[in-house]
C-alpha cells in the first residue's frame, strides 16, 4: 500500500473531506469514541463513503503512523455523478453508452474493463459505493491510464442507478449465464447500458429483476463462466458493431 493512497488521523481526514478529496472508504477502530470521531461522522453524513469498524491491529498493520484509530483510502480519480453524465451525453446529441459493474472487487478485472470501455467509446462506468472495487493506483495502472480518461460514477447502489437510467430512456441489459436470450439477440443501437457482475455471484437478483433484458454469452466448454473482463468486452464490442452498422446505414440513406 502506497502512503499517498492513505490519509490517517481524524483531523487530517476531515481536512481532506473539506478540501473535496475523493475518499473511497474508511477503516475505524472498533468502539472508538470522543468528540472528534463524532465530528467526523457528522462530516460523513451526507457522503456515500463506506465505513468499516475493525480491530486496532488491522490499522497498525496498514500504517505505523499516528492514525488515531481512523484510516481513509483515497481515490486516484475524481468521481462523477450519473445524473450529470446522462443529460450531458444527450445534450451532445449522442445515445448514452454505459457500463455498470455489480459487486466486482478485483482490481485487475476492473482495470481491464475500463481499458476496453475507453477504447469502445463508453460514456461512463458505474460502480456502487459499497462492496465494489475502488479506483486506486493499481486499478489505474492495470487500465493503462484509461481510468484517467473515462468518467467513473460511484453511486449509492446499482439498483438505484438502473432505475435512473431506465427513467432516462436508456435500455438496461444485464449479463447472466442463466439467461435464455443470447447477447446478439438484442438491439444496442440506441441509448443502452450493460450490467455485468462478479464471476462468483453475478449480477444481484434484485438488480436482474429491474433490468429490461437478461442476456448471456453462449458457452460450449466445461468451465462454468468467462472472466468478467472478457465477458464485458464481448458484449461491449457487440454494441460497437451494431452502432457502427447503424451509422453506416444512416449515412447511406442520407447520401441517396
Amino acid at each position: 500500500m502506497k502512503n499517498n493512497d492513505l490519509i490517517f488521523g481524524i483531523r487530517a481526514i476531515m481536512e481532506a473531506l473539506l478540501a473535496g478529496r475523493e475518499i473511497d472508504r474508511l477503516l475505524v477502530k472498533k468502539d472508538l469514541q470522543g468528540d472528534l470521531i463524532r465530528e467526523l461522522y457528522a462530516a460523513l453524513k451526507e457522503r456515500h463513503i463506506p465505513v468499516q469498524h475493525v480491530p486496532v491491529e488491522r490499522l497498525n498493520r496498514i500504517t505505523h503512523g499516528n492514525h488515531q484509530g481512523v484510516i481513509a483510502f483515497v481515490s486516484a480519480v475524481a468521481y462523477h455523478r450519473l445524473d450529470d453524465v446522462v443529460p450531458f451525453v444527450y445534450e451532445q446529441g449522442r445515445d448514452p453508452f454505459i457500463v455498470l459493474l455489480d459487486g466486482i472487487t478485483d482490481v485487475r478485472n476492473f482495470g481491464a474493463i475500463a481499458r476496453t470501455c475507453e477504447c469502445a467509446g463508453v460514456d461512463t462506468i458505474v460502480i456502487p459505493a459499497r462492496g465494489s472495487v475502488s479506483v486506486n493506483a493499481d486499478a489505474v495502472k492495470t487500465s493503462a491510464g484509461a481510468l484517467h480518461v473515462i468518467p467513473v460514477c460511484k453511486e449509492p447502489s446499482i439498483r438505484q442507478s438502473v432505475r435512473l437510467l431506465r427513467d432516462s430512456g436508456i435500455a438496461v441489459y444485464a449479463a447472466s449465464e442463466k439467461a435464455s436470450k443470447n447477447y446478439t439477440e438484442v438491439a444496442y443501437d440506441r441509448p443502452v447500458a450493460i450490467v455485468t457482475g462478479a464471476e462468483d455471484t453475478g449480477v444481484a437478483p434484485e438488480n436482474l429483476r429491474i433490468c429490461d433484458e437478461i442476456i448471456k454469452i453462449p458457452q460450449f466448454g466445461t468451465i462454468g463462466s468467462l472472466n468478467v473482463s472478457v465477458a464485458t468486452s464481448v458484449i461491449v464490442y457487440e454494441c460497437v458493431r451494431q452502432r457502427m452498422k447503424q451509422n453506416i446505414q444512416s449515412l447511406n440513406i442520407h447520401e441517396k
